[in-house]
């Protein structure tokens, strides 16, 4: 008797999970998918990829470059007239895509280039949002993805007058956007107030549109908060700050706005390239 796991399956997902078919690039709905959470097989949910080893490749389709352990089966796959790896769910047997390696995108130099279709999101309900601002988004990025408590922290930009923008447009100077980090957070290990504390611990709240030699409105410091609860918080953590600092602090408190996930290679920029930090 056949296995059940494909029953349930709309026809465009038992095309690709169980006939080996491939959606369209740039059509599904996990291609440009960034939140806090893990990826589970579609057919029959077994647990594939933590969202923190996703990553945007550029290639059309969902990329990750680490499968959960004892989640996923590769063969070897000689269709189309070339040498590829297939790579399967372990538990089913559904069709995910293909793993590629060598392309040096990401530290595990390994990209599993995955269907939507053939994938489930299903999201980390305990964690909350924060959003910070504190110079260059690459030391600002590492600081927070190695805070205990921390699931996953992209760096980017928001707080400008510009759709879609680029690094490029950034630093022109003229889109009002800062470099920030957006993170997501388990409160049970880590509060948003000592998040606060390693905000303000690592950089210069004093410095108006500068850190180290980094200068222009990029590079603010800013704390997007994302409820009232954070807001108060904030406030209270940045006037208890004045007693710390012998100049004024200048450090702007405003609610979050659209965060724009900035481009791959920025993402843990530090330690892809060895860096201890960017100099500040």
């Amino acid at each position: 008797m056949e296995n059940d796991y494909f029953s349930h399956l709309s026809s465009e997902e038992k095309h690709i999970l169980k006939d080996k078919g491939t959606e369209a690039p740039f059509s599904g709905e996990y291609n440009d998918f960034f939140e806090a959470g893990i990826f589970v097989c579609r057919a029959c949910e077994n647990p594939l990829y933590e969202s923190n080893s996703k990553f945007n490749s550029g290639c059309g389709w969902p990329s990750f470059d680490e499968g959960m352990k004892g989640s996923i089966k590769k063969n070897k796959d000689l269709s189309g007239g070339r040498i590829r790896t297939e790579i399967c769910c372990k538990k089913c047997d559904g069709h995910l895509g293909h793993v590629f390696e060598g392309e040096q995108i990401t530290a595990k130099n390994t990209r599993h280039c995955v269907n939507s279709l053939s994938i489930k999101f299903i999201a980390h309900n305990n964690l909350e949002v924060a959003t910070f601002g504190g110079g260059c988004f690459w030391h600002v990025g590492k600081t927070f993805r190695e805070t205990k408590g921390v699931c996953l922290a992209s760096v980017g930009y928001m707080g400008g007058n510009t759709l879609n923008p680029t690094y490029h447009d950034i630093c022109k100077g003229n889109t009002n956007h800062a470099e920030v980090v957006h993170l997501y957070f388990n409160s049970e290990i880590i509060s948003y107030s000592d998040l606060l504390k390693v905000f303000w611990s690592n950089h210069n709240p004093t410095t108006l549109n500068q850190q180290g030699l980094d200068v222009g409105t990029q590079y603010r410091s800013v704390i997007f908060y994302q409820n009232n609860t954070q807001k108060e918080v904030a406030e209270t953590s940045l006037f208890e700050q004045k007693e710390k600092w012998k100049k004024e602090i200048v450090t702007q408190i405003t609610s979050a706005e659209k965060f724009y996930r900035a481009e791959e290679y920025h993402q843990n920029y530090l330690n892809k390239n060895n860096l201890g930090s960017c100099g500040l």
